[in-house]
């Protein structure tokens, strides 16, 4: 019975995540990106965003029956192009197991990561790999800068927050992995392509994935006050 239960959790969680289409799953993100932005004073911190090298944004992420113990999501990683200035095509990722802890409450939340180096870059170009173990990552500060925040690690590779019930908070996601969601990818730019490909800026951006670039773009160029800042 205990067998049949499982595998009957797993059937229906699969196909509530196939319920949703890459191209809302970018629209998604989008929106999730924007709506923490919107509220800086408890968001993310705007020199933390300045510094990142990439972005990853998974709507959504909810507690797996199937995954013992842990969580299940699809998302996207984002990278800054080549000049800096501004951010490149979308590859869709895969977060899986650890110990999310959803630590401000709900079954499902929004969870969104910078990465702050090339180190941490790498990793997500590679395969598969484990978040505080292959890469280092920490809670990250919640407020307009991190000046302030005593707490929050610096020489972390990545960064991470959640939002549920409309809260915004840092997030432990350490034992949590990482990999590229090759189907995704597949579909959305009509080949089989690399995360490096992609995160590189090699791969034209497909349909749809304009809006999430220009969220990170409004809200994170460097070097010039954006519409938002001069407000």
């Amino acid at each position: 019975m205990r067998a049949f239960a499982i595998a009957a959790s797993m059937v229906a969680c699969a196909a509530l995540l196939r319920a949703d289409t890459a191209q809302e799953r970018l629209r998604e993100s989008a929106n999730v990106f924007s709506e923490v932005m919107r509220t800086p004073d408890k968001g993310i911190p705007q020199d933390l965003l300045d510094k990142a090298q990439c972005a990853i944004i998974v709507p959504n992420l909810k507690k797996g029956a199937f995954v013992v113990g842990g969580e299940y999501g699809r998302g996207y990683a984002i990278c800054r192009n080549s000049s800096g200035m501004g951010w490149g095509p979308p590859a869709a990722v895969r977060i899986e197991g650890g110990s999310v802890g959803f630590q401000i409450g709900g079954s499902s939340t929004d969870v969104i990561m910078l990465v702050m180096n090339r180190h941490g870059m790498d990793k997500l170009m590679g395969d598969k790999f484990t978040l505080g173990a292959d890469a280092s990552i920490a809670a990250g500060p919640v407020g307009r800068t991190a000046e302030a925040s005593t707490n929050v690690r610096m020489d972390a590779e990545i960064l991470a927050w959640s939002r549920s019930k409309g809260l915004f908070a840092g997030l432990s996601l350490g034992g949590a992995t990482l990999r590229p969601d090759k189907d995704v990818n597949h579909e959305m730019y009509g080949r089989d392509v690399t995360p490096r490909e992609i995160l590189n800026g090699e791969a034209r951006t497909p349909a749809g994935a304009s809006d999430l670039a220009a969220a990170l773009d409004k809200y994170s160029m460097r070097g010039e006050p954006n519409a938002e800042r001069k407000k």
